[in-house]
């Protein structure tokens, strides 16, 4: 393995702003105290910033030699989950009900080492934009920070972006050209019948049977209508009706997910739950509508960008350590918004599965939007290794 040596020696000091970031977690568009520890630190360097796309999100601003070149820019998140931790080690959250379940404490730290180091070494020509970014976790922050201007504001020719991922051996990188995560959809389906007691259904119409004929037949859509080849899930996650064991009620609601890689398949999904919903409760003698919400499109590298990275992997921990096409996941990211608008590519960092947690640590395994969850200190002078060895080879290469 190939670290940058100074970054090898800040090791402690990142760890130590990692584990203040994990012990004041901060939810989507809360993140003040963390935006400020970022933007202090990237005053420290001598690195410019930008405060306020997407409320709470922070860019540092960092010239070469020259600026007529390109630009570039590397985005970590900032924000946590609204749920307990179950660990008890010196920097647990201090907030209740408030935890870094996801890594975005390690992310934040692992740009900023890199942040320090190419302030000190700035041996391109171009720009490199740090896109310290708020509210990932299904509040939509990129597109709330693109919204705001960013890419306006500091246009650049590519982004990119990285996530610890819990299973995957420290020390390894997957990545993918082409979808990597998946799109984020959520669904609210309300069925109207006639309530009447439930000795005498004759005289209703019953919203409970609409439902389960519904529910059984949107699951023929992935079976039947679905491309053989194409991947996509569609999950009912809540069914809500009655309130009585003798009466039938009037109303049934259904809440679920639609998970899919590409946008033909979601438009798919979205118009054949439609018809079904329609035909079943009619043929019920119900009535139904539904609300479908469009959350996080499907995260997709860019060939180009993604052949880049790899290469910048490989020089770093080797050919063994890297998968260049890793088993992409159905979780979302919105990390997708800014790959809609820039060519880039989005990757991961093995985060092991566990063994570096300290003594005080919950029960459950080491996994993301997990209790017992902790960020894996070893990987930051790998990530911010990561991120200046894949500007310096950026910058050469265009």
């Amino acid at each position: 393995m190939k670290l940058i040596e100074p970054i090898l020696q800040w090791h402690d000091e990142f760890r130590t702003i990692r584990r203040d970031i994990h012990a004041h977690p901060e939810l989507a568009f809360e993140e003040h105290r963390t935006a400020d520890v970022v933007a202090r630190l990237l005053t420290e360097w001598n690195i410019p910033i930008d405060r306020g796309l997407g409320q709470t999100g922070v860019v540092g601003i960092i010239e070469g030699r020259s600026t007529d070149g390109p630009a570039i820019g590397l985005r970590a998140d900032m924000d946590a989950l609204p749920m307990s931790e179950a660990n008890s080690f010196e920097h647990v959250s201090r907030h209740e009900g408030i935890m870094h379940g996801c890594g975005h404490d390690g992310h934040t730290a692992m740009l900023l080492g890199a942040a320090r180091y190419l302030a000190q070494h700035r041996e391109f020509d171009g720009t490199v934009y740090l896109i310290f970014q708020p509210a990932e976790e299904g509040a939509g922050g990129a597109r709330k920070m693109i919204e705001d201007g960013l890419f306006k504001k500091f246009p650049m020719q590519a982004v990119f972006g990285m996530h610890n991922w819990p299973g995957m051996p420290a020390g390894q990188f997957g990545v993918t050209p082409g979808p990597i995560m998946a799109s984020s959809s959520e669904f609210f389906i309300d069925i109207e019948g006639k309530g009447t007691h439930a000795g005498m259904p004759h005289l209703g119409a019953d919203p409970i049977m609409a439902t389960i004929q519904v529910a059984q037949a949107l699951q023929t859509i992935v079976s039947r209508n679905r491309h053989p080849m194409e991947a996509a899930v569609v999950s009912i996650t809540q069914v809500h009706a009655g309130s009585a064991t003798n009466v039938i009620p009037t109303q049934a609601q259904m809440v679920g997910t639609v998970r899919t890689f590409t946008y033909d398949t979601l438009d798919m999904i979205e118009s054949r739950m439609g018809e079904i919903l329609h035909n079943c409760c009619e043929a019920m003698n119900c009535k139904a509508t539904m609300r479908f919400e469009r959350n996080y499109p499907p995260t997709i590298n860019t060939e180009a960008e993604t052949a880049l990275c790899v290469e910048v992997m490989r020089s770093i921990v080797g050919d063994d350590h890297v998968d260049p096409r890793v088993v992409p996941t159905m979780g979302a990211e919105d990390f997708s918004f800014m790959l809609e608008q820039v060519p880039g590519c989005y990757c991961w960092i093995g985060n092991g599965v566990g063994e570096h947690r300290e003594a005080g640590h919950g029960l459950g395994p080491c996994t993301l939007h997990n209790g017992s969850y902790d960020f894996n200190d070893e990987l930051l002078p790998l990530g911010a290794t990561y991120w200046v060895k894949l500007v310096e080879h950026w910058f050469s290469k265009d």
